[in-house]
């Protein structure tokens, strides 16, 4: 299995970034076993290395992902693992900062995948949507819960309910893609927005991350307590007092996450 799960997804390290490739372009990059497996195995990776700052997840050939892989379902398969869920993503993605870079097409459970990411960047005439209810079924990964939190929801409303995919163009429209990219530059985009995050403060940038992943469940009072404890630990670190430092000197910040 590690043998399958290395052939369906790459990673690669672009100094302090994980590229992380969904490689199955024949199967569309649907989402099997290994997929899954592959996926969560470099997220694990991204969570503990502290040489690396941030992800970017893509697909290879010139797809993201179609979703779950049909065939190994129908053989028996399930692409969950532990508490991630789904893709090795949908329930819990990374502790820090993840960016999708979407070409051609993100749908079904592929779109559930991008959207655990923290931000999207696609390429125009991308297609993104959530076909499920044609097939009478049920987009149960993640992606009515957040298109519900990220867009209006007459717009929600309709990917939801007519299944047909929405373009890049349009979703940037709504505010779910931040940056749009030309057909085949997703990547190089992902990383030119990556490199404008990995200069920040490791710890403050997973502490901004948590903080409004759940703000919105959380709610206006509670998120004030929630918050205390984590902008306590930020401010007091080493790192804290280094960009103070740092700023005074006007240099720039020697971060060591602590």
């Amino acid at each position: 299995m590690a043998a399958d799960t290395a052939a369906a997804v790459r990673s690669a390290v672009e100094g302090d970034v994980l590229v992380i490739t969904i490689d199955r372009p024949a199967a569309r990059n649907a989402v099997n076993v290994a997929v899954a497996q592959g996926i969560a195995a470099a997220l694990d990776r991204l969570d503990v290395d502290d040489a690396l700052a941030i992800g970017v997840l893509t697909g290879a050939g010139g797809g993201f992902s179609a979703g779950m892989d049909l065939k190994g379902f129908a053989r028996g398969e399930t692409p969950m693992v532990g508490d991630r869920g789904f893709a090795g993503i949908v329930r819990r993605a990374s502790r820090k900062p993840l960016i999708a870079a979407v070409e051609g097409f993100a749908v079904a459970g592929g779109l559930e995948v991008a959207l655990a990411c923290d931000l999207i960047v696609a390429a125009r005439g991308a297609r993104m949507g959530l076909p499920e209810v044609k097939r009478s079924l049920i987009a149960a990964g993640g992606g009515l819960l957040r298109l519900a939190q990220r867009m209006p929801y007459h717009a929600a409303m309709e990917i939801g309910l007519t299944g047909e995919p929405m373009s890049a163009e349009r979703l940037h429209e709504l505010g779910v893609v931040n940056r749009l990219a030309e057909p085949g530059e997703a990547l190089t985009v992902a990383l030119a927005l990556a490199a404008e995050i990995t200069p920040n403060a490791p710890l403050a940038l997973a502490a901004t991350k948590h903080i409004v992943e759940h703000a919105t469940e959380w709610g206006l009072e509670e998120g004030w307590r929630r918050q205390e404890p984590i902008v306590a630990r930020v401010h007091g670190s080493e790192d804290a007092q280094e960009g103070a430092v740092a700023f005074a000197e006007k240099r720039p910040a020697v971060w060591r996450g602590r």
